[in-house]
């Protein structure tokens, strides 16, 4: 008869595997909105540009006709996209020039804060264990793979860089809201 801890242990692994390769699943989808949101703000920048170009007060002088064919958006009737909104439970976009860390939400934020404040003091990468003792939790495996996850998801994203196994340092030269990076 199989033991008791060895039927929970076989089901922890199994609901372990599904939650593992549901998250696989959640960053390759959110790398995949990265992008689209990439294109639809290139779009959206060019539909912008060439409005502000048809409505140009010297268009005449440089020989551009002026007359604006019906349907065709122009400068004075574009208006900017609104901003994405970060909630509290958001999800890890794609790092990119220009793009500071107030695009994450507090947690993420607060990792980099951790990370940024680790260099600034000159002792290196951070290890997920450090991370939780630095925001007061209890070194325990659940509260340390919590972290672990979250800054893999920051390096799979370009945030982070992890120079050695299970230590993390800023990438690039990323922005950490109230830090000096």
């Amino acid at each position: 008869m199989p033991s008791v801890v060895g039927l929970l242990e076989q089901h922890e692994l199994a609901a372990r595997r599904r939650v593992d390769g549901l998250r696989e699943e959640a960053d390759r989808i959110q790398a995949e909105l990265a992008m689209a949101e990439r294109e639809w703000s290139e779009w959206t920048i060019a539909r912008e540009r060439v409005g502000a170009v048809l409505s140009a007060p010297d268009s005449d002088s440089a020989g551009v006709a002026t007359d604006v064919p019906e349907g065709v958006v122009t400068g004075a009737e574009v208006q900017a996209s609104p901003p994405l909104v970060v909630t509290a439970r958001s999800q890890v976009p794609m790092w990119r020039e220009g793009l500071t860390g107030t695009a994450l939400s507090v947690d993420y934020q607060r990792i980099l804060a951790s990370i940024e404040d680790r260099i600034r003091l000159g002792r290196g990468p951070l290890t997920c264990q450090e991370m939780a003792a630095v925001f007061g939790l209890d070194v325990v495996p659940a509260k340390v793979e919590g972290l672990r996850s979250k800054a893999k998801r920051l390096v799979s994203r370009g945030w982070l860089a992890e120079p050695a196994p299970g230590r993390f340092t800023l990438a690039r030269s990323v922005s950490v809201p109230g830090g000096g990076s």
